[in-house]
């Protein structure tokens, strides 16, 4: 059967109530042969999505309104290997001692983007056995930091990768650690590898009606604007770490495939402590 991802709006509702309704869905699926896989809450932007296995959009639904009223403002159809990578689990967590039925994980992630500069004048001048060793140096590099700020690989991209990450704050500092991991290794090699990165963040349905669609896509702009070395994040990055001053205005950038410009700014990692 096909997967779905639908979005709720519920503003003031508590994650017991959110709980005691998936509880409610649960209970009544078999009579229509869905199977409601798990959901996320975000008690502070008010939103929940359900991560659903039926028939069709419209059987999903009438289980949300038999069992409780709350139906979707919005329903996408998704991969579970896109919903894993972006949002790092396709069921209910196992319970433990400590925890309830009341999941208070939102699905809000933060995208990012890193990419090898002139990687392609690189492969031309040193040729591709030693291109593709340094790419394995970059991809070692990133994924070093990807594993200690609990950032997940979505994609590899031949010369960069993209990840996803729960915490916003924890992509911050794992993209200035990664600038100064090459850095690091640039001191000591004959061929320095240098990267950019770009980041994004939002919630799974957004303009495009595709899981993370303008998130992703914004994520992957600011990469390819950014300099060697430079780190560009955008306005809704910059918002959830306000408390960090390592932040510099860059003003309105125009990036491919956005209509109006977009407020960018650039993270400093060299004035961050070392990782």
């Amino acid at each position: 059967m096909p997967i779905f991802l639908d979005r709720h709006d519920l503003k003031g509702t508590s994650a017991i109530e959110v709980a005691e309704a998936h509880l409610k869905d649960l209970a009544l699926q078999d009579r229509y042969g869905v199977k409601f896989l798990t959901y996320w809450f975000d008690e502070d932007r008010g939103t929940t999505f359900c991560l659903i296995d039926a028939p069709d959009k419209e059987t999903a639904q009438q289980v949300h309104r038999e069992a409780h009223g709350h139906v979707a403002g919005e329903i996408i159809d998704v991969s579970l290997s896109a919903v894993e990578a972006f949002l790092g689990r396709i069921s209910d967590p196992q319970p433990t001692a400590q925890s309830t039925m009341a999941l208070a994980e939102p699905a809000h992630r933060t995208v990012m983007f890193t990419d090898m500069v002139a990687s392609t004048e690189m492969t031309a001048r040193l040729g591709d056995a030693a291109a593709t060793e340094l790419v394995r140096a970059h991809d070692a590099l990133v994924r070093r930091g990807l594993a200690r700020y609990g950032g997940r690989e979505t994609k590899h991209l031949g010369d960069g990768i993209m990840a996803s990450f729960d915490s916003t704050q924890a992509a911050v500092e794992c993209a200035r650690a990664i600038q100064q991991s090459f850095e690091r290794y640039n001191r000591a090699a004959l061929e320095p590898i240098h990267i950019r990165i770009g980041l994004d963040c939002g919630e799974p349905i957004e303009e495009s009606r595709d899981l993370f669609g303008s998130t992703v896509q914004r994520a992957s702009r600011l990469c390819n604007a950014a300099s060697a070395d430079q780190i560009l994040v955008s306005s809704a990055v910059w918002e959830e770490c306000q408390d960090d001053a390592g932040f510099v205005d860059c003003g309105l950038h125009s990036l491919k495939g956005f209509r109006q410009p977009v407020q960018v700014f650039q993270c400093d990692w060299r004035g961050a402590p070392p990782d």
